[in-house]
């Protein structure tokens, strides 16, 4: 069993089952469409937009995590596709999405690196990607998160890292997050919303 299984092996959704709070916000951004979600674990974001009418692909490397989705998309009467992926070697094909949703989706450096890559390609024209990460401040905060900095973001690193995208919102702020029993207090996060160009 990987980590993610581990943390996801048990029946109480960790992160909750209510979606995340920027997204709910924002999720009008999104056009209607095929939707990509990256880490999704156990589902919360991926069933939501699924209710909202989009089409929806949930991405992770949790096996565990994922089942747990497509139990929560059957419970709320919606139908997701699950996929099981490192998304370090996860393709994602160009001009493919008409959005992408990144709820606190922290990899390695390297791999996030040549994932944002992929995602600026994956995304057609006018497509909106949507992303919430932790900030390196976050460790200071100990709310949750991964215990390293460079699995991190900043606005400035995601405009190197996405410079086929248009902001149409983004920003740098603490907030309460509370979203199930791992991520619950106060956040220093990274905020942003764009078009692809």
């Amino acid at each position: 069993m990987t980590m993610w299984d581990t943390r996801y092996n048990s029946d109480q959704f960790v992160y909750g089952k209510a979606p995340n709070e920027f997204l709910e916000e924002n999720q009008h951004y999104l056009p209607k469409g095929k939707i990509l979600c990256l880490a999704e674990g156990e589902g919360r974001n991926a069933v939501y937009l699924a209710g909202s009418g989009y089409e929806v692909t949930a991405v992770d490397s949790s096996r565990v995590g994922l089942n747990k989705a497509e139990k929560l998309a059957q419970e709320s009467g919606v139908s997701i596709k699950t996929v099981v992926a490192d998304l370090g070697e996860y393709p994602i094909e160009p001009d493919s999405w008409d959005g992408v949703v990144s709820i606190f989706c922290h990899v390695p450096e390297a791999v996030r690196k040549s994932l944002h890559a992929k995602v600026c390609s994956g995304l057609k024209r006018g497509g909106i990607l949507l992303l919430e990460a932790y900030r390196p401040e976050q460790l200071a905060l100990g709310t949750g998160g991964p215990p390293e900095a460079s699995m991190m973001m900043t606005l400035d690193l995601l405009r190197e890292e996405l410079p086929d995208i248009e902001w149409i919102h983004a920003e740098e702020l603490e907030r309460d997050v509370v979203e199930g029993s791992l991520h619950t207090g106060r956040g220093a996060v990274v905020q942003v919303i764009g078009r692809k160009k």
